[in-house]
């Protein structure tokens, strides 16, 4: 089983996450989650390995459930 490789592999990881709030400048909300979808699509195409994409999909999931927004009562030890 591949393993998800979870550390950064840009030189300068500033640029992407310029580039990538660039493409969204101007678009609606709407637009902007299709984006992000089309974006998800095309990489998890390029990856090809359901693997990887799976644990990618359980690491992005597990990110946005423990964003703080969950109780204190409701985290797991």
């Amino acid at each position: 089983m591949s393993q998800l490789n979870t550390q950064s592999a840009f030189a300068n990881p500033d640029d992407f996450y310029e580039q990538l709030i660039e493409a969204h400048r101007d678009l609606s909300t709407d637009q902007s989650h299709a984006m992000n979808a089309a974006l998800v699509l095309l990489l998890s195409n390029h990856i090809g390995d359901p693997d990887i994409i799976s644990q990618a999909l359980s690491h992005a999931r597990a990110a946005v459930q423990n964003d703080g927004s969950t109780s204190k009562q409701d985290a797991k030890p």
